[in-house]
C-alpha cells in the first residue's frame, strides 16, 4: 500500500487523468442539458446548453473551426482593419500638405514682410 494512505500513488492518478483527457480531446466529450424555470405550469425561462470538449484536430475533422472566421480571433487581416490602415494612411498624406501649406504660407508672409520693409527703406 501506498505510503500516503490512498490505494493509488499520486504518479499513478496523474497518468490516469492524463489518459482521461487524452481520450477525451481525442475522441471528445459532449455535455448537453436543458434549464426551465416554470410558473404555475407556465415556462419563464429555457436556458439550452451544449459543451463540447475536443482537440482543435478533432473539431476541425467534424466541422467545427467558427474560430478561423470570427474577425475577433483571427490573425488575417479583416476588412476593418485593411480599412482602417487605408485611414491611417489618407489622415498621415492630409497632415503633411497641412504642414506643407502652413510653411507656405510662412514663407509668404515672410517675403511680404520683406518687401514691406525694403518699401520702407526706399
Amino acid at each position: 500500500m501506498p505510503t500516503d494512505g490512498l490505494p493509488y500513488s499520486r504518479d499513478q492518478r496523474a497518468a490516469g487523468l492524463v489518459d482521461v483527457l487524452d481520450r477525451v480531446l481525442d475522441k471528445g466529450l459532449v455535455i448537453a442539458g436543458d434549464i426551465r424555470v416554470s410558473l404555475a405550469e407556465v415556462e419563464l425561462l429555457t436556458i439550452r446548453i451544449r459543451l463540447l470538449v475536443c482537440s482543435i484536430d478533432k473539431a476541425q475533422e467534424i466541422g467545427l473551426d467558427w474560430w478561423r472566421y470570427d474577425p475577433n480571433l483571427s490573425v488575417a487581416p479583416t476588412s476593418l482593419s485593411l480599412e482602417n490602415a487605408e485611414l491611417k494612411e489618407r489622415v498621415r498624406v492630409l497632415e503633411d500638405r497641412i504642414n506643407r501649406l502652413g510653411k507656405r504660407s510662412e514663407t509668404q508672409r515672410g517675403r511680404a514682410r520683406s518687401s514691406r520693409k525694403s518699401q520702407r527703406e526706399s
